[in-house]
């Protein structure tokens, strides 16, 4: 099947370059802050606390895994690695996002343990401490923001800080009602409703890093809406063997097999340029590899690929 092979790149949402920078600081800031949290939850006898010390240990770990990942992510493409280390961003946040769930479901299991057997907690200790982690753990999440946004793998980071800030929140609402109410079972109520929260945010990162590792359509596009789209342009026939996925979050990239009557030197550059431009600014599709065919032996729109698939 001859036509016409073409690539269209128009790259969107790179991370920020001194992304790197801010997620070391944010490390080193967690780690240091982790062993204060240990040794007041402990004179305390407070849950809430040792349950923030629990998710500070482990931010610093995702912390560790999202920059490794960000380094790699930077390496240029080579023989072996064609797509280059984009992906690695996307296993760090599947990574970070699976160990939040863990930690989320242990917390749950150990709160409610206590709501059955309230322990007697040191309010001021526990204030004091929270007030102290509120801020830390504000700023080290303030750090890492920028850029979460088009990232999973700073948006895992992010969420592992946020759910800190929320745990340090709540730890101090406790701790101020436990001082005037004496109701202890506050405490490991406030944990429950913390893990509750960071679940929730840890399935929607699985959930789209899976998406990417599958290479499932974007949830945000329409596959009918863009072939509709395409086949408004003048020259395009239909469209066939159609492919659409994300290599990152940001980073998305179709293939396709467009059958048209406008071939040849002249004309089909000027088509592929125009069927890019289409995809970049409609769908924010920046890699778009396209074959253009004279004629349509496979119909389908959709092309389930096999060892044997050949073009």
């Amino acid at each position: 099947m001859s036509g016409h092979h073409d690539h269209g790149h128009h790259h969107h949402h790179s991370v920020p370059a001194d992304a790197g920078g801010r997620l070391i600081w944010a490390l080193a800031i967690t780690f240091g802050f982790v062993g204060v949290e240990i040794v007041a939850g402990l004179w305390a006898n407070s849950l809430a606390l040792l349950t923030d010390a629990a998710h500070n240990a482990s931010d610093v770990l995702a912390l560790l895994i999202s920059w490794i990942a960000l380094w790699l992510t930077r390496r240029p493409a080579h023989a072996r690695k064609t797509f280059g280390y984009h992906r690695a961003g996307i296993l760090a946040a599947f990574v970070n996002s699976l160990t939040l769930v863990g930690i989320a479901l242990g917390i749950g299991w150990e709160a409610i343990e206590r709501l059955r057997s309230p322990l007697e907690v040191d309010a001021p200790v526990m204030i004091g401490v929270s007030l102290l982690a509120v801020l830390v753990n504000a700023g080290t999440a303030w750090l890492v923001h920028r850029g979460s946004e088009n990232d999973l793998n700073l948006r895992s980071a992010f969420v592992h800080l946020m759910g800190d800030v929320l745990s340090t929140i709540g730890a101090t609402i406790a701790g101020v009602l436990i001082f005037f109410t004496n109701w202890r079972w506050l405490d490991p109520l406030v944990s429950v409703l913390i893990a509750g929260f960071i679940i929730w945010h840890a399935w929607q990162i699985l959930r789209d890093s899976i998406d990417v590792l599958l290479e499932a359509t974007p949830r945000d596009i329409d596959v009918e809406k863009v072939v509709s789209d395409l086949q408004t342009i003048p020259g395009v026939q239909a469209i066939h063997d159609l492919h659409i996925w994300s290599i990152t979050a940001s980073m998305r990239a179709l293939s396709a097999h467009v059958v048209t009557d406008q071939q040849g030197p002249q004309r089909s550059p000027q088509l592929i340029s125009t069927i890019n431009e289409v995809l970049c600014h409609r769908y924010n599709i920046g890699h778009a590899t396209l074959q253009l065919e004279c004629s349509c032996n496979t119909p389908q729109l959709y092309c389930t690929l096999t060892e044997q698939h050949q073009h």
